[in-house]
């Protein structure tokens, strides 16, 4: 149906417009949120007795390097996104294999999103740097949201379009 896939392409559009403005926050904001990255991973907030705090690190250049490498995985996410929901219009009326082809893109960046949720915050900075043991810098939850997000998305996007009768 027509209206199914208006319907995913609003929300990859959606998508991309939501990690735009994280981005943008991250570059125009950038010494809030590095604080966050910084703190994660100096460890300085975890359990105070905790073993896991031989896996900080303290040197400020890594530090930013992580927060680059955090920012440069947001744009890519957005830049696909954006690019994929453009791809999704042009074909929208088109048949069900053209549609489903042009999901490429956006599934790519659904994905760069996902893994740096998944990988870098939950599972890198939540377990291996123990941001889960942080009252103050725990950001599982936010991380989690995206997530789940990002994951509905791609799910929904990835089911199949068959060709419509509302061409």
């Amino acid at each position: 149906m027509l209206v199914l896939r208006a319907a995913k392409t609003m929300a990859v559009a959606a998508m991309a417009l939501l990690v735009s403005i994280v981005a943008f926050g991250n570059l125009t904001d950038y010494d809030t949120n590095f604080a966050f990255v910084q703190h994660v991973l100096l460890m300085d907030t975890t359990f105070p007795n905790s073993i896991v705090r031989y896996r900080e690190i303290t040197n400020p250049v890594l530090h930013h390097a992580a927060y680059a490498l955090i920012i440069a995985a947001e744009v890519m996410t957005a830049a696909l996104c954006w690019m994929g929901a453009a791809q999704l219009l042009q074909r929208l009326r088109d048949t069900g294999q053209r549609f489903n082809h042009a999901k490429r893109t956006a599934i790519v960046g659904l994905t760069v999103g996902f893994v740096l949720w998944q990988v870098g915050f939950i599972a890198l900075g939540g377990e291996w740097f123990g941001m889960w043991m942080s009252q103050q810098w725990n950001g599982i939850p936010s991380a989690f949201r995206y997530l789940v997000m990002t994951l509905g998305v791609l799910i929904f996007l990835s089911l199949p379009d068959h060709d419509t009768s509302e061409l």
